[in-house]
């Protein structure tokens, strides 16, 4: 991959996102992709399980930027910043690493979100959510 596909590629995630069509799931991933909502929780497995979780933020307003920070064959890593807006607002700092594969969908998606107010230490105060136990790490 290079950094403009890239570029292409998340500028055609965040259409698909922002318009809700889930039919775009397959023009984004390849049938059997992994999309990992964090590190630390199971992935997704399939192009039906992304389109059900991708219409989740239905009806929301935000905005996005993008930037590619490394390309390295078929794995780039872009940081990514969202901003809600409605239904409430929340903001979001991620980092996305992706393994493309032949044809330029991804096969691998795994997310590293952060947002205010929680915790980024041991010794940061307790989170109000339990622990997760890691799923399955894809190799890449």
């Amino acid at each position: 991959m290079r950094h403009d596909q890239v570029v292409q590629w998340v500028d055609r995630y965040e259409r698909a996102w922002r318009e809700n069509d889930a039919g775009a799931v397959a023009d984004l991933f390849t049938p059997e992709a992994s999309y990992a909502r964090s590190p630390y929780e199971r992935a997704l497995l399939g192009q039906a399980s992304i389109q059900d979780f991708w219409t989740t933020d239905a009806g929301a307003t935000f905005t996005m930027t993008a930037e590619p920070l490394a390309v390295d064959g078929v794995t780039a890593v872009v940081r990514v910043g969202v901003h809600y807006t409605a239904p409430e607002s929340q903001e979001y700092k991620n980092l996305w690493v992706l393994r493309f594969a032949d044809d330029g969908r991804v096969a691998d998606f795994e997310e590293w979100p952060f947002w205010p107010g929680r915790p980024y230490s041991a010794g940061g105060g307790a989170s109000d959510e339990a622990p997760v136990e890691p799923g399955p790490t894809p190799e890449i």
